[in-house]
């Protein structure tokens, strides 16, 4: 496909294809949640708002080699800003709302971004992070009339009128430079195992090639182009909705629809008002959509299929049965895209299994034991990736910011190591077993053990912690706390203590982070090296829930408004 080389000439591309049709759907539910009129944006009216955003940036000084953070949510400014400030050579790094003071600090510090478009009302979290690190950093929060341009939601203005920015403290240390393929178009973060989140740095290239791989899908997840309305509700903070929902819209055309976030109750009627064709999940959806009552209404749709990962063994079947289309399971992660993406797109699919798929010719895997010999099939090993052909890292992430030993660490003997265990079946397919890294996954979120622990050690209560997974029959894991205090606790005061703790997590870290468990312990599993035991951890913290010293503080973790 004649899609370019950045991620704006893509959408350029498909504007001067398609200008009038739907470019994004903003249904009734999102729209409310945001404040919008519900309605579609053409791919016109889409053009038009990312040129008059791409000429600010490029009047106040922004272009190759910046950064510039965006915490817009899933938001249409998200999108608008972003392909205008792709055009322009510079590069976004997402940023959650949930983020917390510790979070912000260590993201403006580490990425350096030059600018910070926020919400209104966080431009004073971003200033004050920045203040604290000793960034030079620029903050403009957009108001609401800029939040709701476009499209049915459209304030009635001057459509011409430019924003604002304040020049950048450094000039674009690139702009000599071609912008291309190679040019960094994202700094994604990413949990890391032993320590701070690490800034992945994805190209042009690596964002393209995602759309590419996605709309080139044959067997069950044919993509029909210009003819697809897409549907997720994945944030655009995370690989799957920014790399792979977004791009393949931007590649193949057709109309994307972003929700706010994942309304169980209000799943259905936004995938019927919309339109969808192809809708997005995470293993927990599925869960939940099918803990509702059978209604004759779960066949009313025009989806063809869905494309996700993780949804539960004894699920899989029954939900295909029940809402008549097909769960399609794949594997990839932030550091390969889809360089190295895996996917059940073709029968059998295994259903039922944690079947997904077996590799395409582009990508050559290894399962290896902890001593990295290649395990037979049917023996569980951990996934070992890389291109096929003269360049094994062609499409990958290009490395991890500031930090060139765990790169290389990662890709170790020229193989990119997963962290993922995963065994051989017949035929070639690949089985999901478990992750090897010490990375608790609830509800989709990667979570960081020792981020965690690192602010849960600043409650003056608290001597030492240690934080594990527990498992949680809703959202597969949730984050559990291990708590050594100073001073000997009563009984009676574990309560007010642990909600003490929880508070001081909330307020530095995003509320899925926080414990929803908070369990007072004598000692925590140690190495002789004096470090943290992971393994006996774990099993520890699966057998805490429900006894005396273990505290339930699941109901304080509310996402935050």
């Amino acid at each position: 496909m004649t899609d370019g080389r950045t991620v704006f000439e893509a959408f350029a591309a498909s504007v001067a294809r398609t200008p009038r049709a739907a470019f994004l759907c903003t249904e009734a539910v999102t729209a409310a949640a945001y404040g919008l009129a519900p309605g579609e944006t053409t791919w016109g009216e889409a053009a038009r708002e990312v040129t008059r955003l791409g000429q600010a940036y490029a009047d106040a000084g922004y272009g190759h080699g910046h950064r510039v953070g965006l915490m817009l949510e899933n938001r249409p400014a998200f999108l608008f800003h972003w392909f205008a400030l792709n055009a322009v050579g510079a590069s976004v790094v997402p940023i959650s709302a949930e983020m917390r003071a510790a979070e912000l600090e260590y993201l403006v510090g580490h990425s350096e971004i030059a600018l910070a478009v926020v919400l209104p009302g966080r431009g004073h979290d971003l200033a004050a992070a920045a203040k604290a690190v000793g960034s030079p950093l620029v903050v403009h929060a957009l108001d609401a009339a800029e939040l709701a341009r476009t499209g049915a939601g459209r304030p009635d203005r001057d459509a011409d009128e430019p924003p604002h920015f304040t020049r950048p403290a450094l000039p674009a240390p690139l702009a000599e430079r071609p912008i291309d393929g190679s040019t960094e178009c994202a700094l994604l973060y990413t949990s890391g195992t032993t320590g701070r989140p690490k800034g992945c740095i994805l190209t042009n290239d690596y964002f393209l090639a995602a759309g590419r791989w996605y709309a080139g899908l044959e067997g069950v997840c044919e993509v029909r182009r210009d003819g697809e309305r897409i549907c997720t509700p994945l944030p655009l903070n995370h690989v799957n909705a920014m790399a792979f929902t977004t791009m393949v819209v931007l590649v193949a055309g057709g109309c994307l629809v972003q929700l706010d976030r994942f309304h169980p109750q209000t799943w259905w009627r936004s995938v019927r008002e919309s339109g969808a064709t192809i809708v997005h999940y995470l293993g927990v959806m599925p869960a939940m959509l099918l803990s509702a009552p059978p209604s004759p209404l779960d066949r009313e749709h025009a989806v063809r299929w869905g494309f996700g990962a993780g949804v539960d063994r004894q699920n899989h079947a029954a939900f295909e049965a029940r809402f008549g289309f097909p769960l399609v399971e794949a594997w990839a992660m932030t550091e390969t895209g889809a360089a190295a993406c895996i996917m059940a797109n073709r029968e059998p699919r295994h259903v039922g299994t944690s079947c997904f798929g077996a590799p395409e010719d582009f990508v050559e895997i290894r399962l290896v034991d902890d001593e990295g010999a290649d395990v037979p099939d049917g023996t569980p090993g951990e996934l070992l990736v890389r291109s096929a052909g003269p360049d094994p890292r062609r499409h990958f992430f290009a490395g991890y910011l500031k930090d060139e030993d765990a790169t290389n660490e990662a890709w170790q003997g020229g193989w990119f190591h997963t962290g993922d265990v995963v065994r051989r079946g017949e035929g070639g397919v690949l089985h999901f077993v478990d992750r090897k890294k010490n990375v608790i996954r609830r509800s989709g979120e990667n979570i960081s053990a020792v981020e965690v622990e690192s602010v849960l050690n600043q409650h003056p209560i608290v001597k030492t912690s240690a934080v594990a997974s527990a498992p949680d029959a809703l959202r597969g894991d949730e984050v559990l706390a291990c708590i050594v205090t100073r001073e000997p606790l009563p009984a009676q005061d574990r309560e007010r203590a642990a909600r003490s703790i929880v508070e001081h997590a909330l307020a530095q870290l995003a509320y899925f982070k926080a414990p929803g468990y908070v369990a007072f312990v004598d000692r925590l599993p140690l190495t002789l090296s004096q470090k943290i035991q992971r393994g006996e951890l774990r099993a520890l913290a699966a057998t805490l829930p429900g006894q005396p010293h273990c505290i339930d503080t699941r109901a304080m973790k509310k996402r935050q408004g």
